[in-house]
C-alpha cells in the first residue's frame, strides 16, 4: 500500500491510521476541514457562471440557447479532464492531484484578463473551459478523498456534510456577481436599448471590465490554498494489495469494461448526470425567470433571488443530513425528489413572482442529491483497483450540466421561460425513481 509521504516537510501531520480498504480508523479533523474548504472553491465558480449567462446574454445579444454555452464550455472541460485526473492519481496521489487542480484553476481564472480586452464571447467560453480543467482535478479527487477521510460506515454522511460547503462558496460567488459585475440603475439590457456602433461596443467593453473583479480575489484564495496543501500531511486514500496474489493495478480498459457491465453503477451515472444538469439549469435561468416575471428589475436585484436559492440549498443540506440520522440516505432522496417535481410543476403553471419563490425551494430540495448518488455509485464498485476512474467517471457525469440547460433554453426559446422547467420535472422524477429503485435493495446498500 501506497503510505503518506514521509519524506519532505508537513507541518500539518496526519494522526491517523489507514485501513486496508483504503479508509482510516478515524477522521483526522484539520485535513477533512481543509478538504471540505475546497467545495466552496467550485461553487463560487459555477455560481458565477449564472452572474456571466445573464450578463452575456445582453452584452453579446444572445439567444437563451447561445448564453447557455457557459455552461456548455464549462462543463465540457470537467467532462474531458476527469479520466486524466483519475490516472495521475493512480499513479501518485490525491494530493497531487488537488494541487495540479489549483494550478490549473488559477490559470483558469487568470485567462479572464486577457479575455475582457479582446471582448469575444468565444474567448470568454475559453477561459471557463481552461477553469473547468482545474474544477475537474478538485471534484475528481475531492469527492472520493472526502468519503474516504474515515470509516468507511460514515462515507456517504461525511460527503454530504463536505458538500454542505458547497452553497457558502455559491452564495459567494453570487454576492461579488451582484456587487462587484452588475451594475445599479435600470437593466443592461435597457441601458443597451438605444445604444448602437462604437457607442454601443464601449459601453459592452466597459461592462466586460467588471468581470475581472471576483477572479482577482479568487486568483488570491487559490495562492493561500496551494501553500497550505503543500505544508500538510494525507493518506493515501489507496487500499493495501495483497502481495501474495499478486494482484496487478487495473488497466484503464479493464476498468471501463468493468463499470460498462455494472449495472448499478451506470444507473448512478445517469441519475447523476440528469441531476447536475437540472441543478445548473435551474440556477442558469433564476435570474431570467425573475426578470420575465418582473421587467421593474434590474439584473442586481434579480441576483438576490440566487442568493437566497443558495441558501436554501445550505439549509437543505443540513436538513438532509440530519434526517439521515434517521432514514436511509435512500428515503431521504426520494422524500426531496418528491417535493421538488411538485415545486417545479408550480413554477410551470404559476406565472407570478410566487413562482420564483418556487425555485428557491427546489434549490434547498437539491440538498441531498449529488452526494448521496455519487457515494452510492462509488459503492456498487467492489473491486476497489477501479475506484479512482470510478470516481473519475462519476464526475463526468457533470456533463449533463452541459446539455440540460441547452434543453432548457431551446424550450424558453420556442415557448415561455416558465415552461421551459418542464426540463427539470423530468430530470427531477429520474432521481425520484432511482431513489426508490435504492429503496428496494437489500438494506446495506441504502
Amino acid at each position: 500500500m501506497e503510505k503518506p509521504a514521509k519524506s519532505g516537510f508537513h507541518l500539518f501531520k496526519l494522526g491517523a491510521k489507514e485501513l486496508d480498504d483504503g479508509y482510516l480508523d478515524r477522521t483526522p479533523m484539520f485535513q477533512y476541514i481543509l478538504l471540505s474548504l475546497l467545495f466552496p472553491m467550485w461553487g463560487m465558480a459555477a455560481s458565477l457562471n449564472d452572474i456571466l449567462i445573464t450578463q452575456f446574454k445582453t452584452i453579446f445579444t444572445l439567444s437563451n440557447v447561445a448564453s447557455a454555452f457557459v455552461q456548455t464550455a464549462f462543463y465540457l472541460g470537467y467532462f474531458l479532464i476527469a479520466i486524466p485526473a483519475s490516472l495521475i492519481i493512480k499513479k501518485t496521489s490525491y494530493k497531487l492531484a488537488i494541487m495540479i487542480g489549483l494550478t490549473l484553476y488559477t490559470i483558469g481564472s487568470s485567462i479572464f484578463f486577457p479575455a475582457s480586452r479582446m471582448a469575444t464571447y468565444g474567448f470568454f467560453l475559453v477561459a471557463l473551459f481552461a477553469l473547468a480543467c482545474g474544477l475537474s482535478f478538485l471534484e475528481t479527487s475531492a469527492n472520493t478523498f472526502s468519503s474516504l477521510m474515515g470509516p468507511k460506515k460514515f462515507s456517504t454522511l461525511r460527503l454530504n456534510i463536505s458538500q454542505t460547503f458547497y452553497p457558502i462558496g455559491a452564495m459567494s460567488g453570487i454576492l461579488m456577481g451582484k456587487y462587484l459585475i452588475f451594475g445599479s440603475g435600470a437593466s443592461l439590457e435597457k441601458q443597451m436599448a438605444g445604444m448602437n456602433g462604437a457607442e454601443r461596443i464601449a459601453f459592452g467593453e466597459n461592462a466586460l471590465q467588471h468581470t475581472l473583479l471576483p477572479y482577482k480575489y479568487i486568483i488570491m484564495v487559490l495562492l493561500v490554498a496551494l501553500v497550505i496543501f503543500g505544508l500538510t500531511q494525507f493518506p493515501s486514500g489507496k487500499p493495501k494489495v495483497d502481495l501474495t496474489k499478486k494482484q496487478p493495478q487495473a488497466k484503464i480498459s479493464e476498468t471501463v469494461a468493468y463499470l460498462a457491465h455494472n449495472k448499478k453503477f451506470l444507473q448512478g451515472i445517469f441519475t447523476e448526470f440528469m441531476y447536475v444538469g437540472m441543478q445548473t439549469a435551474v440556477w442558469s435561468f433564476t435570474i431570467r425567470l425573475a426578470m420575465d416575471l418582473n421587467h421593474n428589475i434590474n439584473e442586481r436585484s434579480a441576483s438576490t433571488f440566487m442568493i437566497f436559492s443558495y441558501a436554501a440549498f445550505f439549509i437543505g443540506k443540513m436538513i438532509a443530513n440530519f434526517m439521515m440520522k434517521r432514514f436511509t440516505p435512500s428515503r431521504v432522496l426520494q422524500i426531496f425528489s418528491v417535493f421538488g417535481i411538485i415545486a417545479l410543476l408550480y413554477i410551470m403553471f404559476v406565472h407570478n413572482m410566487t413562482a420564483v419563490y418556487s425555485t428557491i425551494l427546489v434549490s434547498g430540495l437539491f440538498g441531498p442529491c449529488w452526494a448521496t448518488i455519487y457515494s452510492q455509485t462509488l459503492d456498487t464498485v467492489t473491486d476497489k483497483r477501479h475506484t479512482e476512474t470510478a470516481g473519475a467517471i462519476i464526475v463526468m457525469s457533470i456533463i449533463g450540466g452541459a446539455f440540460i440547460p441547452l434543453a432548457q433554453g431551446f424550450v424558453a426559446d420556442i415557448s415561455t421561460m416558465s415552461m421551459s422547467f418542464v426540463v427539470n420535472v423530468v430530470c427531477f422524477a429520474v432521481v425520484a425513481i432511482y431513489a426508490t429503485f435504492k429503496l428496494r435493495e437489500p438494506k446495506a446498500s441504502h
